[in-house]
């Protein structure tokens, strides 16, 4: 799958009008005298878990949109409204922004520019991407057909847009943990780059367990398929819907021991090297090679 060619998220927050009083241009009477200066700026993000939540720190704060754009109106002048869009976008996109928006849209209006006619309005409109994310996701079954539904969910998550898969991990076989009577695990480990939102990525992992058509009756029980996001970049959250990284990936061996087989310089954000992680999981001793399911040890 192709990330340039997938559509951004639907849903958009859009600022309009933002004005203020700049001196950005190329004549001496722009710099010296300054004008009045109006900007656009469109947010594509996934709303979702904000509406299900009502949670602010799941969507962006446009308040703060606002005044970035302002700042960066009335800020050091510069020749081109080109230049001064890209820097609105890359700060929007680099602070606030990240790591919900995935793209954003700005309109920069210079209704007085001094163009020799009369006009309404001379307006630039750039759209900029963020740069995908590498992501780390972890897949376990222990119900039905195991290897076909860790076959199955690679090849959905091969087929998502906004998703490319990077690597895989051999397939584990585990002990299982938690305290519930029931059969051995097949786990591994997917690496992915990815320029959905967090949330965005959680809702499709969802969706592959949906298709596996997984119940939940017992906590830690027995699943056809089970997908977490263990690690989303460097990005860290307390969100209880969305904990990253995964809130108990540091002591699992089963997500752990496949992820130093397939990278093992991996560093797992706030807790250290994977490898070591790995050989002090308390699980460690549960684990043994799994069969070989075409897709998975790819590097």
């Amino acid at each position: 799958m192709s990330l340039a060619a997938t559509e951004p998220a639907r849903d958009r927050i859009e600022v309009a009008g933002i004005r203020a009083w700049g001196r950005h241009g190329v004549l001496a009477e722009e710099t010296e005298l300054g004008q009045q200066f109006v900007v656009d700026v469109a947010l594509h993000v996934d709303t979702a878990a904000a509406g299900r939540g009502d949670r602010l720190e799941r969507t962006v704060n446009y308040a703060e949109v606002a005044r970035i754009a302002r700042e960066e109106i009335e800020g050091e002048p510069v020749a081109l409204v080109e230049t001064l869009a890209e820097r609105l976008a890359a700060r929007v996109l680099g602070t606030i922004g990240d790591p919900l928006v995935r793209r954003i849209e700005v309109a920069v209006h210079k209704p007085a520019a001094p163009v020799g006619l009369p006009v309404d309005d001379v307006r630039l409109r750039i759209v900029r991407d963020a740069e995908p994310v590498d992501a780390v996701l972890a897949a376990g079954t222990n119900l039905g057909d195991r290897e076909g539904h860790l076959a199955r969910a690679l090849a959905l998550l091969d087929r998502t847009p906004g998703v490319e898969v990077d690597w895989t991990s051999p397939v584990v076989e585990t002990d299982p943990v938690g305290g519930v009577e029931q059969d051995a695990f097949l786990n591994a480990v997917i690496g992915v780059r990815t320029v959905l939102s967090p949330f965005a990525l959680l809702a499709q992992c969802q969706r592959l367990e949906q298709d596996a058509r997984r119940e939940r009756l017992v906590r830690w029980g027995p699943r056809t398929l089970d997908v977490d996001v263990i690690a989303y970049g460097a990005h860290t959250s307390e969100d209880e819907e969305l904990t990253l990284p995964h809130p108990r990936a540091h002591e699992r061996a089963f997500v752990l021991e496949p992820w130093r087989l397939a990278r093992p310089g991996a560093l797992l954000p706030g807790h250290g090297e994977v490898a070591a992680l790995a050989a002090a999981a308390p699980d460690r001793d549960g684990l043994r090679p799994g069969p070989a399911i075409p897709g998975y040890a790819r590097s």
